[in-house]
């Protein structure tokens, strides 16, 4: 699209700085691109209306840009960006100006009325936890080259090498020597000082991987699995309201696990022992040299890994 014209191209585009016009007000904002298109006062009046009306903006029609919040602005860019009913709308990081709160509401918001239009969106984001909410397809890249493509879930839950794995959520990584088998599709590892029993991976390159496990995959009541009790003294402990996350020392090995639904008293204070259990479905397998997903011969029915 480099050599069309930007009148020509049919598309929205959303900026991370809000580029709304100072100097004009919310309805002549949304309506600059229409008047572009030389359309008559009636289609103008009714496509801003309605352009304002799904991100929740009546009656702003005559305030300007500096009688608004952040919020405010970034949405009347959204609707500027829809008044055109563009082929595409185009996203470039819109929510990372506003505060924390602000930005769940905004996500949530575009989601929305991407939905309700249908037009295909492309939303560009560092924010992990952001692409996983708002997309039906990510597509994660690094140094201009596409890692992996695929739902939120599969990329999330099934990350095609280390890269993947560990931008896209918090895990925890561990160099491992792969051992003899142990049986069920299963195979021992040495990490360290630790023990472990790990999907048997296909055609390792050697015995040298890494190994990988979400912190909410740890299990708390060890005595619900067989493999992978693992005990260790707490390092740090935080209280992140839903969730408690725990930084544990393993054997020399830091690992962080998260304790869902916390009461009081029940997060231990540094010094601490305790001891969790990491079900070997939750273990991913990596080629130590190339980061590439080392995947099991045989698939797991519950989802743990594929």
């Amino acid at each position: 699209m480099d050599e069309v014209p930007a009148y020509k191209r049919d598309t929205g585009m959303v900026f991370q700085n809000y580029a709304v016009f100072p100097h004009m007000t919310v309805f002549e904002n949304v309506a600059y691109g229409l008047r572009v298109r030389k359309l008559s006062k009636a289609d103008i009046d009714r496509r801003v209306a309605a352009s304002l009306k799904s991100v929740h903006l009546e009656g702003y029609e005559k305030r300007t840009p500096d009688q608004l919040s952040g919020g405010q602005q970034q949405r009347v860019g959204l609707a500027r960006a829809m008044a055109i009913e563009p082929r595409v709308l185009l996203f470039d990081e819109p929510l990372s100006n506003l505060d924390a709160k602000l930005r769940v509401e905004m996500r949530d918001e575009i989601r929305a009325v991407q939905k309700q239009l249908g037009i295909t969106a492309v939303y560009v984001t560092h924010d992990q936890e952001e692409a996983l909410v708002v997309s039906d397809r990510i597509a994660v890249i690094s140094a201009g080259r596409v890692q992996q493509i695929g739902a939120p879930w599969d990329v999330y839950k099934d990350p095609a090498n280390l890269f993947v794995a560990s931008f896209v959520g918090k895990v925890n990584l561990l160099d491992a020597e792969l051992g003899a088998s142990a049986g069920a599709g299963l195979r021992h590892a040495r990490a360290g000082g630790l023990d472990l029993v790990v999907p048997d991976p296909m055609n390792p390159s050697g015995n040298s991987v890494k190994l990988a496990f979400r912190p909410e995959d740890a299990v708390e009541d060890p005595s619900a699995e067989n493999e992978n009790v693992l005990a260790g003294i707490v390092a740090d402990s935080s209280f992140l309201g839903a969730v408690a996350s725990l930084d544990i020392d393993c054997s020399g090995k830091r690992l962080v696990i998260e304790r869902h639904r916390p009461r009081a008293g029940e997060v231990p204070p540094p010094g601490s022992s305790t001891s969790f259990a990491v079900p070997p479905r939750c273990l991913m397998v990596f080629d130590g040299a190339t980061g590439e997903r080392l995947r099991p011969a045989t698939s797991s029915t519950d989802g743990g890994w594929k």
